[in-house]
């Protein structure tokens, strides 16, 4: 199912959000909230009024006497509306899920842009740009109201990496808030319950047990970044989420499918159970109203006390206990995990070198392992870079992009087998096992990736990718594809600071595990649960104690090349969720920018295609510019790939693309922003009509 967008350029969605269920609160410290924020008691809609327009009672006054749209979203016609307001337009109202939103226009602004996939993170993101705050400080008031609002796929249990650039100093940071393994795990940690003595399956799963439960990163991730590059007080940056938390918010279409969709697994959980089904077991539906008291207390003692607040002391002892649990709420059997309080207490988010590489005349820069998604966009970049793609546009671009040439797809997708492959092999935490040669530049020199450019048959697909030969190195093969449950926003402050982010639970609903507020990730599945491949060589991305997991996780910031070669210009950042296509979305969204012109909402609505190494290539059905019936046959697109041995898959895509681009309006400079029609996303801003 489509629908088309009253507002295109920030989802103007339509429900009711006058039915309020009543939800079980759970166990929690009691920590006084409004001594810190005292509008925290406040009503939701006024909060929500003033974050993102100010003053509430001089609201109307000031709209009348001033052109000030900051914040606000907008639709075509220009109107404004408030985030939370529940009027008409308000892209904050619930709305089932349908798969893709048509007619959604790019968003400009003067200085300062927030892309999310929530409207409540966009407008708390943004609220703090107003005040002055940097890409920084915006980016802990989104996280902490993301971790309310779309829990299935990031939260305070989850991990994540981001990508920062100091438009002052002209730097750029890579940040690494994987989760790890706890140090009493073992290599077959996800495969037996014990190594020696019971050599049977964690239960009720790896994933649904406690194995899977990695070291919590985000909250680390969120105070080195905000230490580096915040301005604004720590504490002053969580009052919209634990005000949404107290006061309540409608569950989207999203989410109430996550909870439908996981409701017999939610059930082991007491804490879960509560918050997320009704007392009959059934699942909490669009439009619930969802109050988190649990969160806001967290979230409270977050800002009281910093990061450590979940590392040491009471909410990381009951963190530890719950990873422990051995028998769920309905009786069955859970193999608990072996986290500890050493585990949380030695946890730090590092800080990492980003990956960067020319691509025609840009530089473009990626997360670094373990994160596998910068070596991997990187690698099929380069690859591509050896073909002419600007003559392979998409026809017919409209508002959604165009439709995609059949040779267009076909080498984007070969560039993408290839550089899969060499994912598979060769990329795990670099920290335990090194790339080939010590370094990326062996798996991204021109040369090599003119070498691997010329493996591309332009007349046939094929089929399954090798990896290079790049010497004597004794590792196996590993195709895990990860992350199903994911977040990416988008920042680019008033001072032209730029951050890029995503952040992740693993699969929707993470590990089924609830405590404080917040579900624990199931992040130690993006291990290889064997050790060794199928001819004994061990496997890169295999759990060792301590490691962090491989991730496709892949944020981008794209500068210019300057004339000396250097990196020079902000140009855009983009990324995507989408586990183990994430690289995929973000080439797409990158070639379609830097390479067919497209503007960011298009790019980012650009139909979804690529491959990972096998002989499938996924073309995104949900979208309105591909024809699936006749399964497929009837779709020009779709019967040139199988013309050419391609295997079609027409399946519904769940990219959630977030971009800001730098443009020029006549001669001003301005940002401009898009949000992935097939999410619940808002870009909010300074902003202005083109």
């Amino acid at each position: 199912m489509r629908r088309s967008n009253p507002l295109p350029a920030c989802r103007g969605g339509r429900g009711r959000r006058d039915v309020l269920h009543h939800d079980a609160r759970q166990r929690r410290p009691t920590m006084n909230r409004t001594a810190i924020f005292p509008y925290a008691s406040a009503l939701l809609a006024a909060v929500l009024m003033t974050a993102c327009g100010g003053d509430v009672e001089n609201e109307a006054a000031r709209s009348s006497t001033t052109a000030d749209t900051s914040c606000l979203a907008l639709d075509n016609s220009g109107a404004t509306v408030v985030v939370g307001s529940n009027q008409p337009g308000d892209p904050s109202l619930p709305e089932a899920s349908s798969g893709y939103r048509t007619g959604m226009k790019p968003v400009y602004a003067k200085r300062y842009l927030v892309a999310t996939s929530n409207a409540y993170a966009s407008a708390a993101g943004c609220a703090v740009l107003k005040k002055g705050g940097t890409a920084a400080d915006a980016a802990v008031a989104v996280q902490a109201v993301l971790g309310l609002t779309v829990p299935e796929a990031t939260g305070l249990g989850s991990g994540g990496v981001l990508l920062y650039y100091d438009a002052r100093n002209k730097t750029l940071q890579a940040y690494d808030g994987r989760e790890t393994a706890p140090a009493a795990a073992t290599e077959n940690y996800l495969r037996y319950v014990d190594d020696q003595s019971d050599r049977s399956p964690p239960q009720p799963n790896a994933r649904a047990s406690g194995r899977s439960i990695g070291t919590i990163g985000v909250p680390r991730l969120i105070e080195a970044l905000q230490q580096d590059h915040g301005r604004l007080a720590w504490k002053d940056l969580f009052g919209d989420a634990i005000a949404l938390a107290t006061n309540g918010f409608p569950v989207g279409g999203r989410l109430a499918d996550a909870i439908a969709a996981n409701a017999a697994n939610l059930k082991r959980d007491p804490d879960a159970a509560a918050y997320f089904l009704n007392a009959d077991g059934s699942p909490k539906t669009l439009g619930t109203v969802l109050k988190n008291p649990a969160y806001a207390d967290t979230l409270t003692a977050l800002a009281q006390s910093g990061a450590k607040a979940l590392y040491t002391g009471p909410i990381a002892q009951d963190i530890v206990a719950k990873i422990a649990t051995a028998k769920g709420a309905d009786g069955s059997t859970i193999t608990p995990g072996k986290t500890t309080l050493a585990d949380l207490a030695a946890y730090e988010a590092k800080r990492r070198e980003p990956v960067c590489t020319t691509y025609r005349s840009y530089w473009v820069c990626g997360m670094p392992p373990p994160s596998s998604g910068g070596i991997a966009v990187a690698s099929a970049l380069g690859i591509l870079e050896n073909f002419d793609l600007k003559s392979l546009k998409p026809t017919a671009i409209d508002l959604e992009g165009g439709k995609p040439t059949v040779a267009g797809v076909h080498l984007v997708s070969e560039a993408e087998r290839l550089a899969y492959a060499d994912r598979d092999k060769y990329v795990a935490d670099t920290d335990f096992v090194p790339l080939p040669g010590g370094t990326w530049d062996t798996l991204l020199n021109k040369p090599y990736l003119k070498s691997r450019a010329a493996l591309i048959d332009p007349g046939k697909s094929m089929g399954t990718a090798q990896p290079g030969d790049l010497g004597a190195v004794p590792l196996g093969v590993d195709t895990t594809l990860v992350e199903h449950g994911t977040n990416q926003f988008t920042i680019v402050d008033g001072d032209g600071n730029v951050l890029s982010a995503t952040t992740t639970v693993e699969s929707s609903m993470g590990s089924f595990h609830m405590t404080h507020g917040f579900l624990l990730n199931n992040q130690l599945t993006d291990f290889s649960a064997n050790p060794l491949d199928s001819a004994g060589n061990p496997v890169a991305n295999r759990l060792q104690p301590g490691k962090r997991p491989r991730s496709s996780m892949a944020p981008a910031i794209v500068f210019a090349k300057a004339a000396d070669g250097s990196r020079g210009d902000f140009v855009m950042a983009t990324g995507s969720p989408g586990g183990g296509t994430i690289p995929q979305y973000v080439v797409k969204t990158l070639v379609g920018a830097l390479d067919w012109g497209l503007d960011a909402q298009q790019s980012a609505g650009l139909v979804d295609f690529g491959a990972s190494n096998s002989p499938t290539t996924t073309i995104g059905g949900e979208h309105p510019n591909v024809n699936t019936s006749n399964s497929g046959a009837n779709d020009p697109l779709i019967a040139g790939l199988l013309a050419l041995g391609h295997k079609v898959s027409t399946s519904a895509q769940a990219s959630g693309v977030n971009t800001v681009m730098r443009v020029t309006l006549g001669q001003t400079p301005a940002l401009q922003g898009g949000t992935d029609p097939r999410r619940e996303g808002v870009v909010l801003g300074d902003t202005i009509r083109p």
